[in-house]
């Protein structure tokens, strides 16, 4: 929807896609790791809404016989993400309190799991009461509506703030979280739903009690292959081991990709959305 949009401009014309599941049909000359059948899913091969794709092989991470390869398709950008959110952005400790923007979204509902399995404590926001019971069911131990979050969450922390701040909505959240975080908070500024976020003064991030501004990319997480690997495994062993479940909420043929993107970007969506060549 980004590259779509133009909020993450590509030269055009381009083909939409990035992530996706499926098997190997074809090998390159001197490729070892993969035989032709195995399960894989990858993150960021561009041009992923179609029937096939063809990248280097180091793209690509073996999906284990007991993940199903729509799970592993519904997890690769969006578990890879919280995954470095909680672990490597601000690394949650227990007893921790965090906001989780848009927690019955798709990064949101895995983000709150693994937040949850670290021990940590989460404020979730949502925007409709069938997105609240969804968080509540997904463990989020309290559920706020936007507006006013950030003097809600305050309260809920004993007015020491809360020790960071997921932000993937942007510029309708962003002020608020920034006034939520305890001194040395992090906001993390991942995604921008709403639009993007002006200009911000440092002053700000000095009167808030030398709080932490970041703008992470999953690109950065994973820059090499070794940490690309060890993410994807951790977030598949949660799978295997019923700490992470996975939901797809709708799925559409890949020519009715119009009507998914109109669904996120009006944000009527819950978990991940798949697309069936």
């Amino acid at each position: 929807m980004y590259h779509r949009t133009g909020a993450y401009g590509l030269p055009l014309p381009f083909t939409p896609g990035l992530e996706g599941g499926g098997y190997v049909a074809a090998l390159g000359e001197g490729v070892t790791g993969f035989a032709v059948g195995d399960e894989v899913a990858w993150k960021s091969v561009p041009g992923s809404y179609a029937d096939l794709v063809v990248a280097d092989a180091n793209e690509f991470v073996p999906v284990p016989e007991k993940v199903a390869v729509e799970t592993a398709a519904a997890v690769m950008l969006q578990g890879l993400t919280a995954h470095y959110l909680c672990n490597s952005v601000y690394d949650v400790q227990e007893g921790d309190t965090v906001i989780v923007h848009a927690a019955a979204g798709g990064v949101g509902l895995l983000l709150t799991q693994m937040v949850k399995y670290k021990g940590g404590k989460v404020i979730g926001t949502v925007s409709t009461d069938a997105k609240a019971e969804l968080a509540r069911q997904n463990g989020t131990d309290h559920v706020l509506r936007y507006e006013g979050f950030g003097a809600k969450a305050r309260e809920l922390t004993g007015g020491e703030g809360v020790a960071a701040v997921y932000d993937g909505v942007g510029k309708t959240t962003f002020d608020e979280g920034l006034e939520a975080l305890r001194p040395r908070g992090v906001m993390a500024l991942f995604g921008q739903a709403s639009g993007p976020v002006p200009p911000v003064d440092p002053q700000r991030l000095h009167k808030g009690g030398s709080l932490v501004l970041t703008r992470p990319t999953l690109g950065d997480f994973t820059r090499t292959r070794e940490e690309y690997l060890a993410r994807a495994a951790d977030v598949f062993q949660m799978i295997e081991d019923d700490n992470l479940l996975v939901r797809v909420g709708e799925t559409f043929r890949l020519e009715e990709a119009p009507e998914a993107h109109e669904l996120l970007q009006a944000r009527k969506t819950t978990a991940k959305l798949l697309l069936i060549p």
